[in-house]
Order: structure tokens, then C-alpha cells, then sequence
């Protein structure tokens, strides 16, 4: 803390350290100037920047495929891998993919993908309802909010 001194005065006291002067505040009246080693500075902060995004927690969106004519043992399975996708805080894209004869049935999908959602309805919200798209139906579930 030196206080209030001319610009030149804190440029030359800086020179003589080896460091950098460094303007910390432009609005204030005067301007605050720190003197520092302006090349740490900047590895410090990206460095922090860094950690800040590997420890940060990011979703992904993931996707389960089913078919209009799944089995039990199938649909239950799948069930599970949505459920615990959702537990884990991701996204979830179910689908349903329609083939040869089964595009005549369109209703069977609806229903496949019905009974999903209500299978999930305790952890998930529908964020995107069924809608077919091409030879495929698709919804979005995302997981409920915890409750405080």
C-alpha cells in the first residue's frame, strides 16, 4: 500500500522490482494500479480456470432405444438403465424405432413409450412429450428436482 503517487513514480518502482504495474480498477477516481508479476498472474488464473471446469458437473444426454414389439424381460431392463441414468443426474432421450411392418402400427410405439414414462415418473419429468419423427418416436425425461 504506497497510497497515491504519479503514474511515472509507480511505473519506475515497478522497473526496479522486475515486476509489472499493473491497472486493477479503471472506473475508480483515482485509478487503483497494483504492482505484480503480470505473467504469474495470468498462469494462476487459467490454471484456476481449469480446476473450476474439471471439478464442475456436467450432464450428458443419454439415449435408450426401443423397438414397438420389446419383450418384458427387455422393457424392464431398459426401465432400469433409465432410472439409474436419471439417479445420476443426466438426460434422457427414449426412443423408439420403427421397422418394416411394424410403421402400420404406430400405436403399439405410443404405448411402449407411455408405459416407459409412467415407469419413471417417480425420478423423471417429461421435458419433451412423445412425438414421432420419421420412422421414429421420441420423448426427453429429465430427473426431478430433489425435494428439500
Amino acid at each position: 500500500m504506497v497510497g497515491v503517487i504519479p503514474t511515472s513514480e509507480a511505473r519506475n518502482l515497478a522497473i526496479n522490482q522486475g515486476l509489472d504495474l499493473v491497472e486493477v480498477s479503471p472506473n475508480a477516481d483515482p485509478p487503483v494500479c497494483r504492482i505484480m508479476d503480470f505473467g504469474k498472474f495470468r498462469y494462476e488464473e487459467s490454471r484456476k480456470q481449469k480446476d473450476a471446469r474439471k471439478h464442475g458437473q456436467t450432464h450428458s444426454l443419454k439415449e435408450i432405444k426401443f423397438h414397438a414389439n420389446v419383450g418384458d424381460h427387455d422393457f424392464e431392463t431398459k426401465v432400469g438403465h433409465v432410472r439409474k441414468f436419471l439417479d445420476k443426474g443426466h438426460k434422457v432421450k427414449v426412443s423408439l424405432q420403427f421397422r418394416g411392418r411394424e410403421n402400420i402400427h404406430r400405436e403399439l410405439g405410443f404405448e411402449v413409450i407411455g408405459r416407459a414414462i409412467t415407469a419413471c415418473e417417480d425420478v423423471a419429468t417429461v421435458e419433451m412429450s412423445p412425438r414421432l419423427i420419421g420412422r421414429s418416436v421420441g420423448t426427453l425425461l429429465s430427473p426431478k428436482a430433489p425435494k428439500i
